[in-house]
């Protein structure tokens, strides 16, 4: 039996929770999908299954080739249809990533926009607060916020955040308002942990001033520094889309707004660009469309 077709009956296996009814599914005899998967598990060296007599469950190398399998079988279906001249009609699966917080609030709404225009796609939904590299991670799209390095990725830019430094009325209260970036060595700061965080702040159009930040506390997720910043706690840095509706709401107000940076550009990427397939193209015009559209991200719209 082929490698394909190995991997065929492995993926039925799984979805179907064993061997008979994978034998059913794919109308072969029990013996020949125990035939396959053996032969599978001895091509690639590694066992697939925990067989016990009333269950079959994948092991940890199991579950990692049932996702490579998926795609691998996605892509082949995807490929056949290519050729056989189908290329306007989306299929597979696509795979995406983006930031938690904004993929929550505003990618995740063109995801299931996306998914009831197109019947033959799934989509797996990365929402991430790190860089992924997407060739290496098998991504199709991703949403990144800030400069792009030159990767090789088609980026198209959809819009704009502010890095914005804010706290809550109480606390401002308490404590008074910085004046300036260098008031902030008097006050408790509120830092982050997420990769790429930066030990200083810079301000100003071009970022020439740096203040160095001490925080007292720090937070490896953006919803706890907002939250430890809205209870009153100390001075957060977060970006304008993650801070709007505490701010429309009263509960953080927005301080050194004359010294803030240039404001940071959204961009969805992809690695083929328009060479990609359907579902991708598909996926990017419609995010790109979207995104483009919504004032709270691209301050440009209308």
């Amino acid at each position: 039996m082929d490698r394909l077709q190995g991997m065929r009956v492995f993926v039925r296996v799984a979805e179907g929770g064993g061997f008979a009814g994978a034998a059913r599914a794919l109308g072969m005899s029990p013996a020949s999908v125990t035939r396959a998967v053996a032969a599978l598990e001895a091509a690639i060296g590694a066992r697939l299954f925990i067989r016990t007599t009333r269950s079959v469950k994948l092991t940890d190398a199991g579950g990692r080739y049932l996702e490579d399998c998926r795609r691998i079988l996605s892509e082949i279906t995807e490929a056949e249809a290519v050729a056989a001249g189908s290329t306007a009609t989306p299929t597979g699966v696509l795979t995406l990533t983006a930031p938690v917080q904004f993929g929550r609030l505003y990618v995740l709404p063109v995801v299931t926009d996306y998914l009831a225009r197109h019947a033959t796609v799934a989509v797996r939904a990365l929402f991430l607060d790190r860089i992924v590299n997407m060739v290496e991670e098998g991504i199709d799209v991703g949403v990144r916020i800030g400069h792009l390095a030159d990767s090789g990725l088609t980026a198209i830019r959809v819009g704009s955040v502010r890095r914005v430094v804010c706290a809550a009325p109480d606390y401002l209260e308490r404590h008074g308002v910085p004046e300036t970036p260098r008031d902030l060595r008097a006050h408790a700061v509120i830092g982050s942990s997420n990769p790429g965080a930066l030990p200083e702040w810079r301000f100003g159009p071009e970022q020439r001033m740096a203040v160095t930040v001490q925080p007292r506390l720090t937070c490896n997720t953006v919803d706890a520094a907002l939250a430890a910043a809205v209870d009153g706690w100390g001075i957060a840095r977060l970006l304008s889309y993650q801070v709007a509706l505490a701010l429309a709401e009263g509960r953080l107000r927005l301080l050194l707004e004359a010294h803030e940076a240039a404001p940071v550009p959204i961009h969805v990427v992809s690695p083929e660009g328009r060479r990609a397939p359907a579902k991708v193209r598909a996926f990017v015009d419609l995010a790109a469309a979207r995104l483009r559209a919504d004032p709270r991200v691209n301050p440009a719209a209308p």
